[in-house]
C-alpha cells in the first residue's frame, strides 16, 4: 500500500471516528446528568485518546454537536420546500425545531456562558435565513400573512428551548400548531 493510500485510509478512519463520536454525543446529551467524555468514548467503541484527538474538551464536543444540529436544521428548510407546499414545509420544519430546541437547551446548560453566547450568535443568522426562506415562499404562495417576519418567528420558537422534556412533549406540537395558525394568510 502506498503512503498516500495509507494516509487516505487513516483520514477516512478518522472521519468515521469523528462521526461516531458526534452521533454518540448527540444521543447522550439528551440523557439526564452531565455528559461524560468516557461515556461517549465507550458508546462508540473508541479509546479516550481518540476522542480527545478529535475533541480536546467537553465544551468543544458539545459545541460541535450544537453546530451540527443547527446545520441540519438550516439545510432542512430548502429541502422541505422542494417536497411540500410552503405552509406544510414550515410546519414540518417546526417539527425539526422541537428536536433542535432539546439539543440547544441541553448543550447550553452544559457549556460556559461565553461558549453558548458564541454558539447563539453563530446560529441566529443561518436559522433566521432558513425561517425567512420559508416565510417568503409562503407569502409568494399566498398562504402566509404578509407581515410575518423571521425575527418574530425566532422569538416565538426560542421559548421551546426553555421547556423541560415533559412540557415540550406535552405542549411543543400544540404550541407550534398555534404558531402556524397565526402565520396563515
Amino acid at each position: 500500500m502506498s503512503a498516500s493510500a495509507s494516509s487516505s485510509a487513516r483520514r477516512a478512519d478518522a472521519q468515521l471516528n469523528r462521526e461516531r463520536i458526534l452521533e454518540a454525543a448527540r444521543r447522550l446529551v439528551r440523557e439526564p446528568g452531565e455528559l461524560k467524555l468516557n461515556a461517549v468514548a465507550k458508546a462508540c467503541g473508541i479509546g479516550q485518546g481518540t476522542l480527545y484527538r478529535h475533541f480536546p474538551t467537553r465544551e468543544a464536543l458539545l459545541a460541535e454537536v450544537y453546530r451540527q444540529e443547527v446545520d441540519e436544521l438550516v439545510a432542512a428548510a430548502p429541502q422541505l420546500l422542494e417536497e411540500l407546499p410552503p405552509l406544510e414545509a414550515l410546519a414540518a420544519w417546526f417539527d425539526r425545531v422541537a428536536a433542535y430546541a432539546r439539543v440547544k437547551r441541553d448543550v447550553f446548560a452544559a457549556v460556559e456562558a461565553a461558549t453558548w453566547q458564541d454558539l447563539a450568535a453563530h446560529s441566529l443568522g443561518p436559522i433566521g435565513d432558513a425561517v425567512d426562506l420559508l416565510l417568503r415562499a409562503g407569502r409568494a404562495a399566498g398562504t402566509i400573512r404578509p407581515d410575518a417576519e423571521a425575527r418574530d418567528v425566532i422569538v416565538l420558537i426560542s421559548w421551546l428551548s426553555r421547556l423541560d422534556d415533559a412540557e415540550l412533549d406535552a405542549r411543543g406540537s400544540r404550541l407550534l400548531a398555534i404558531l402556524i395558525d397565526g402565520l396563515r394568510a
